[in-house]
């Protein structure tokens, strides 16, 4: 390794804002248990299918119902 590096002509990550945000969210056990059966039929970790499921709400405007 160097002593010391030149970022002088360094630029700013274009993917940097596409970054996640590690978060801890409490969910019941019933939807782990359908997603984590989810990523064991499509092959994609349950995590992920949850961030997709969430964006997919984002994206079309879906807000939850409080019907108790």
């Amino acid at each position: 390794m160097r002593k010391s590096y030149d970022f002088s002509k360094s630029k700013k990550n274009p993917y940097a804002k596409l970054l996640k945000q590690q978060v801890t969210i409490r969910l019941e056990k019933n939807v782990i248990e359908y997603f984590k059966a989810l990523a064991d039929e499509t092959g994609i970790a349950y995590q992920v299918l949850i961030n997709l499921y969430l964006k997919d709400c984002v994206n079309s405007g879906k807000k939850p119902s409080s019907d108790w």
